[in-house]
């Protein structure tokens, strides 16, 4: 169980993670857009490298967007008073992993089973 105090750590923290995640993923936005390569001056391998890099920027962008789903599902367990708890077995998640990764919504057990 955690207390009233770190919940409130915890808010603020998912909170200014909302917020990085936001500029981050408005900031790569320009990378993931459709590459347009003069052909006439802009080699094969270049062009390739092009859409390498922006295939690249895509993933991120949609990792980005993943983790910005779970922040703000943290943020809405927080407001009903479910925040800390496992979303899957109703065990109360560790302190520690909390701190390592907010946003999480399993203990390490269920976390574990679900990546099988």
């Amino acid at each position: 169980m955690i207390t009233e105090a770190n919940r409130r750590l915890f808010q603020q923290q998912l909170q200014d993670l909302e917020n990085d995640i936001m500029e981050l993923a408005q900031a790569g936005q320009a990378a993931a857009s459709t590459v347009e390569l003069d052909q006439a001056r802009v080699g094969r391998l270049s062009r390739m490298d092009a859409l390498q890099g922006q295939a690249m920027s895509k993933e991120v962008l949609r990792r980005r967007k993943e983790q910005l789903r779970e922040v703000r599902k943290a943020l809405q367990r927080i407001d009903a008073g479910d925040y800390g708890k496992c979303q899957e077995c109703g065990a109360n998640i560790t302190f520690e992993r909390l701190k390592f990764k907010p946003e999480t919504q399993f203990c390490v057990d269920c976390a574990n089973a679900t990546e099988r």
